[in-house]
């Protein structure tokens, strides 16, 4: 039987780590955090896993490893994985995808509803004890916007049609020939985004970070959006220029935004969004279920059955598009 050794990034004390006992038992493990971890293992090993580390220890560590058959990360986004040597490599990534977008796009909706019914007014008013009727926004007919139609994308739109919303989407390869997506109205072209942007109430940003989408909600984007539009970004913090979104939230360019994810993180104290009333901030949380490392740790488990198998994996990166 072919003997396979798995390099484990990750510090040595995460409880998830206990769940690889489920491989079989000729399969080689190192785990660590340092280079020095992996001195003796990477010679022979073929398998890198990126459990809870990632940038340049990974590229240390791959270009360590002469053999390497197979590299997979748990996250979903790459924008801090890849690095020339992987790319140019004829080794395959693969990644998290489709294990966190159910929460994700609950996560979108919670936002649309937040703003639609004013929650933060009447938390307000019930922390005051001040009785105080207002008017609230059905968003039945309303329409959700999504750029980067992907799986966090088509979470968001199966959940807000359900509730009887109008999606539209962009997409970097543009409308199929024929769309049969049945909870999508139109796909439009990333060149189309100032004509998608004027339609929608609110639009949901679930596109990876590449060179293409950094800074694409920028100041000529929010120009094109309705003043009552609210931002919604579930997918990396630089795809929205982040001083043009605080602009446009200051001057009432825009009615707000619900944000999960950041240029930088943590967001530093004193960053103007702690203090705008029209934004609903998550600490990059939104997918953080009770048990979202472990069904991420069973994820490259069931992989590796299929590694050992010979059998296709699953969610393989093109690494050139970077997603």
């Amino acid at each position: 039987m072919e003997h396979n050794t798995i390099l484990v990034l990750a510090n040595p004390t995460e409880p998830q780590l206990g769940m690889l006992e489920q491989l079989p038992p000729e399969t080689g493990i190192a785990v660590g955090n340092s280079v020095e971890a992996f001195e003796r293992a990477a010679p022979e090993a073929n398998v890198i896993f990126n459990w809870s580390l990632a940038g340049d220890l990974l590229r240390q560590v791959f270009q360590m490893s002469p053999f390497v058959q197979w590299v997979h990360t748990r996250s979903a986004g790459l924008d801090n994985i890849l690095f020339q040597e992987l790319i140019e490599s004829a080794v395959p990534l693969t990644n998290g995808t489709g294990l966190f977008s159910p929460s994700l796009g609950e996560f979108a909706l919670a936002g649309i509803l937040y703003f639609a019914k004013d929650l933060r007014r009447m938390i307000g008013a019930q922390e005051a004890g001040v009785w105080e009727q207002f008017d609230i926004t059905e968003i039945v007919g309303q329409t959700v916007g999504i750029v980067g139609y992907g799986d966090i994308g088509r979470a968001v739109a199966s959940r807000v049609k359900a509730m009887g919303m109008r999606v539209i989407a962009v997409k970097r390869s543009g409308p199929l020939l024929y769309n049969v997506d049945p909870l999508v109205a139109r796909i439009y072209r990333p060149d189309q985004l100032g004509e998608f942007l004027s339609q929608c109430d609110y639009v949901v940003v679930a596109a990876p970070l590449t060179a293409e989408t950094k800074g694409m909600i920028g100041c000529e984007a929010f120009g094109a959006m309705k003043q009552s539009a609210v931002v919604i970004n579930v997918g990396r913090g630089p795809v929205i220029d982040e001083g043009a979104m605080v602009e446009a939230l200051r001057s009432g360019r825009i009615k707000g935004a619900v944000l999960d994810v950041f240029d930088q993180e943590p967001l530093a104290a004193g960053h103007p969004l702690w203090g705008l009333r029209n934004v609903l901030l998550s600490p990059h949380c939104a997918d953080h279920t009770p048990d979202w490392l472990e069904r991420a740790m069973q994820f490259f488990v069931d992989q590796f059955g299929r590694f050992v198998k010979g059998e296709p994996l699953m969610n393989v990166v093109d690494k050139k598009a970077g997603y």
